[in-house]
């Protein structure tokens, strides 16, 4: 199932992010993917936000690649696969070791490494939109748990 939506502003983005935020729970699991500068990092500090954490406290992974935040209730764990050529790149950084449900994990580029994400999850898609402050989203459930959260959006 995939919905799509134009979010117009950054408020829209960051009131989209905190609700979906707010429905995470320990095992989730959201990956993002466009181009640069198309809100991704925004998307995540958003979601994180929703689920207990601060805002100023999440920055994008580029070149630390995983960042672990202490959230309200649970660990959140936000990947920057932007760097990374292969699995087996990732596989070194410990970044399967995240997906224990311990904790939920955001994932920035999801779509440059093929099978980094688990069968259950919620796919961010995000494109320009009508104007510079706008973003067009597309978002796919996969699995049971990604399709609840879809419903959610």
């Amino acid at each position: 199932m995939l919905i799509a939506r134009e979010l117009e502003n950054l408020a829209a983005s960051q009131a989209l992010g905190e609700r979906l935020g707010r429905a995470l729970r320990p095992g989730d699991f959201v990956g993002l993917s466009g181009g640069l500068g198309y809100g991704k990092t925004t998307l995540v500090r958003a979601i994180a936000a929703g689920a207990g954490v601060a805002a100023d406290e999440v920055s994008s992974p580029t070149f630390s690649l995983i960042h672990r935040y202490a959230g309200a209730a649970f660990p959140v764990h936000h990947a920057d696969l932007y760097r990374l050529g292969s699995r087996e790149e990732l596989y070194a950084t410990g970044y399967f070791d995240l997906l224990d449900g311990q904790g939920i994990v955001l994932v920035e580029w999801i779509d440059r490494i093929a099978l980094a994400a688990p069968g259950e999850w919620l796919e961010l898609r995000l494109m320009s939109g009508a104007n510079p402050d706008a973003r067009n989203l597309e978002a796919i459930g996969h699995g049971s748990r990604g399709e609840e959260l879809l419903k959610g959006l």
